[in-house]
């Protein structure tokens, strides 16, 4: 970004707030606190992005679950065969004997990755599913 695009503005804040702020600021490594309210905002842009359903995003659905249960990895793949047209890839990996986790990459129309991902993460078997989402369109 060129110095140029920058805008300077002032924010008012409560000192505790401010302090908890300055916390965070440290604890996450950020040079100063404008690159901090700069990723807040942008975060904040991308759970509004959400809103619009037919908004294009690319993001990541991450499942841990158990590979032992009765007719889980049929329904997985059935579910991912059956809307492939938002999968750009998948990753596979064995925790141990028992677990599994499964990275799926994803892009499409927000409405339609929900669906995938809820009909994933809600399976019998899926111990813990997340779903993390950027716009593919410039915030």
């Amino acid at each position: 970004m060129r110095d140029s695009e920058l805008k300077r503005f002032g924010v008012s804040m409560d000192r505790h707030l401010l302090r908890k702020f300055d916390q965070l600021v440290s604890q996450r490594g950020y040079e100063n606190r404008s690159e901090a309210v700069r990723d807040l905002v942008r975060d904040a842009l991308i759970q509004q992005s959400w809103e619009d359903h037919e908004h294009i995003v690319a993001g990541s659905i991450l499942l841990f679950y158990n590979h032992h249960q009765r007719n889980l990895l049929e329904e997985m793949t059935n579910i991912q065969h059956s809307m492939h047209d938002l999968i750009i890839a998948t990753t596979h990996f064995h925790l141990d004997h028992d677990s599994c986790l499964e990275l799926i990459v994803v892009k499409g129309k927000v409405k339609d990755i929900q669906q995938l991902n809820h009909k994933l993460t809600s399976l019998k078997g899926v111990d813990y599913g997340k779903f993390t989402v950027a716009p593919v369109e410039q915030i």
